[in-house]
């Protein structure tokens, strides 16, 4: 278990750490190049799903909030469970890192409504605003600031419905806490076989 301690602090840690800063350093929309054109710290926040993609209003927002932290009990269990089982190192990092990632996105969540003023697109958030956060208990909004932009062109026009369109690879925006489940289920999708053939 001290193995799956460690990844999920310092995952937490730099997750968190990056969320703060950019959310009391930088308004909406603001870039920062880290690496040209094609590393960007782009500050966006995430009201739903992956990728901006919303699940019936605040309800769904609720729904979805819920889900999460079901889905961090459970997977916390099931790590829990493999740890006191000896598995492999590798199928612990792989559901610490899982764990870690949706810890981190539940935070946001969860809390930053409470603790941060609303970002706009002309001011930085404050931190403990006199006049409350900008929203409930697991109605926050998630931080997201990682933007690789690697190639842009314009699709061929024999490309049926988006041909002569501008296109940008890779659009999404996202955060540490993403960047972990996406780590985290690769690994475990690329060496499950493996993984548990140790477990056994």
């Amino acid at each position: 278990m001290k193995k799956a301690g460690i990844i999920i602090f310092i995952v937490l840690l730099i997750d968190q750490v990056l969320k703060f800063w950019i959310k009391t350093h930088m308004y909406l929309g603001e870039e920062i190049p880290i690496m040209g054109d094609w590393f960007i710290l782009h500050f966006t926040e995430n009201e739903g799903m992956a990728f901006g993609l919303k699940f019936g209003g605040d309800g769904g927002k609720l729904v979805l909030s819920l889900f999460r932290i079901l889905a961090i009990v459970l997977i916390g269990l099931y790590l829990y469970r493999l740890s006191k089982r000896n598995a492999s190192t590798g199928l612990i990092l792989s559901f610490s890192l899982i764990f870690a990632g949706a810890l981190g996105n539940i935070i946001d969540s969860a809390f930053y409504g409470l603790i941060f003023g609303e970002s706009s697109y002309h001011n930085v958030a404050a931190l403990f605003p006199e006049g409350g956060g900008y929203g409930r208990f697991l109605y926050g909004n998630v931080v997201d600031m990682l933007y690789f932009p690697l190639f842009r062109g314009v699709l061929p026009d024999w490309i049926p419905f988006f041909g002569g369109q501008h296109f940008i690879f890779f659009r999404p925006v996202f955060n540490v806490a993403d960047s972990a489940i996406t780590v985290g289920v690769s690994v475990l999708i690329l060496f499950q076989r493996k993984f548990y053939q140790k477990a056994k």
